[in-house]
């Protein structure tokens, strides 16, 4: 069942199925509900399973300010205050991730599970510090020589040439979030996770890398780490089979009981 609420000003579309604990799916940058399905197929025989469309995808608005990943996280506390939702089970998917963490690291929380997930800082080559701090001077001089209006216009068109396929494919309000949560990195929080926390991660994952998933692994409790070989950022698409096994495994006293 879809339903709308409006949370921290914004409309927020999101789906409901099945019955019991409550589990949140929380998707990828650039995704929406559907990309979840596969894993709300699995855990709505067993739980309440609510899958949200974060505020700029799918059926939800796009916010009015520029969001980071404290307001998605916010917005995600009002939607279990809201909803009377007690101790949720969230699973994450990269973006998705970030919000997790900080949610985990601050509200009471059941299980995470981490898929694939960003938040730790990645490690950079020497060409990517070269290019950012090139891009800095480069916009200290067209403000200076410029103006500020025709320096914005050089610099989006620096941007279109030399940004990523998902900075390319935003625009507006949606291309200033995702400048600001894709440079928000979580590791202080990680330690003040309190629940067990599953990372299930791509070992051909080359947006979120394995290092990231043993960063988290390193500072997180209670966390555990598990490698689907044969599977890339979209682990759970890749092999369901095999994520499938290890998420129901992580979650089988919740499914059976004790």
């Amino acid at each position: 069942m879809l339903a709308h609420i409006t949370l921290n000003g914004t409309k927020v579309q999101y789906k409901v199925s099945g019955e019991g604990r409550a589990v949140i799916l929380l998707h990828g940058w650039g995704c929406n509900i559907a990309t979840m399905a596969s894993i709300e197929t699995i855990l709505s025989p067993h739980f309440k399973v609510y899958t949200i469309d974060f505020p700029g995808f799918g059926g939800s608005d796009v916010p009015s300010q520029v969001w980071g990943v404290e307001e998605y996280t916010s917005m995600l506390e009002k939607f279990v205050s809201e909803l009377q939702i007690e101790q949720p089970i969230l699973i994450g998917h990269s973006f998705g991730g970030r919000v997790s963490i900080l949610y985990g690291s601050r509200n009471a929380t059941h299980k995470i599970v981490l898929v694939d997930a960003a938040g730790a800082k990645p490690r950079r080559p020497l060409k990517y510090y070269f290019k950012v701090y090139s891009y800095k001077l480069y916009k200290q001089l067209l403000y200076c020589t410029m103006g500020k209006e025709r320096a914005e216009e050089k610099l989006e068109q620096h941007r279109r040439t030399a940004g990523s396929a998902d900075y390319n494919a935003l625009d507006g309000m949606m291309r200033r979030i995702f400048v600001k949560v894709v440079n928000e990195y979580l590791e202080p929080v990680m330690p003040l996770i309190k629940c067990p926390v599953q990372l299930i991660w791509g070992a051909k994952d080359q947006d979120t890398k394995l290092r990231e998933a043993r960063v988290m692994l390193k500072r997180i409790p209670q966390a555990r780490l598990d490698v689907i070989d044969d599977a890339g950022h979209y682990s759970f698409l890749d092999n369901p089979f095999r994520f499938r096994a290890l998420l129901t495994t992580f979650l089988k006293e919740d499914i059976y009981g004790k």
